[in-house]
């Protein structure tokens, strides 16, 4: 396999490293069941330290992207869709997981929260950005802004503030997210792009409903789904 990694020491190193092996496992360059290069190897071909190499090979065998055999080394399990470098640089992937990974206890307790205190005003807020969402991708449109609008929506049903600011505050990296999962369900089959809408519906019957227990899991749900739809080409759901 080539080794001529390159680096930008203005970028995380392990984010760099992290997307440039997932860039050589989404092209094929190493397939499934595939031994990555020694520690060792990496070291000298990306000129980092070992403990940088096993943050990114850690992060990889957490994604359920590769994993490790003791004394044997680490093995490709899984090849990620195409599109997921298609539509981001392979070097963001790992903040697009972290934002992933920080919004499901997040909204997943906002998505109870909406249940117990939704107003109506609140309920057509969400039902409309729900609504909007579902037009675009019926229409074949990125609808990524309608996304962020439904699960802001829900934020401000909480009745705090704090859920609106940390939302605002991840607003980039979640509409990051979001336009690449939605590109690559585009991309997909109808049924991948009812499933997406459906989640979105569940989560807002819930919600309407008053259901804490059923809105919290249904928004998680949706989240861990999303990151498993972005992460796995065999997926299709």
């Amino acid at each position: 396999m080539d080794l001529n990694f390159q680096i930008n020491k203005r970028e995380k190193l392990s984010d760099q490293l992290y997307g440039q092996l997932l860039e050589k496992i989404v092209s094929g360059e190493l397939k499934e069941g595939f031994k990555l290069p020694s520690e060792n190897e990496i070291s000298r071909a990306f000129q980092v330290s070992r403990p940088v190499i096993r943050e990114a090979l850690l992060r990889l065998q957490a994604d359920g992207l590769i994993y490790s055999r003791q004394g044997a080394g680490s093995f490709v399990k899984a090849r990620p869709p195409e599109g997921l470098i298609k539509f981001t640089a392979p070097s963001d992937i790992p903040g697009l997981l972290r934002c992933f990974e920080a919004r499901l206890p997040l909204e997943g307790a906002a998505a109870a929260l909406a249940a117990q205190r939704a107003t109506e005003e609140d309920l057509q807020a969400i039902e409309a950005a729900l609504v909007a969402m579902e037009d675009a991708m019926n229409n074949g449109e990125i609808a990524d802004k309608a996304d962020f609008d439904f699960h802001m929506a829900i934020a401000t049903a909480t009745g705090n503030d704090f859920y609106m600011s940390i939302l605002g505050t991840l607003h980039t990296a979640m509409r990051s997210g979001m336009r690449v999962a939605l590109n690559i369900t585009k991309g997909g089959s109808r049924e991948r792009v009812k499933k997406v809408q459906e989640e979105h519906r569940t989560i807002y019957d819930a919600i309407s409903l008053g259901d804490v227990t059923a809105a919290d899991l249904a928004m998680r749900y949706h989240i861990q789904s999303a990151r498993t739809r972005l992460m796995n080409h065999q997926r299709d759901t």
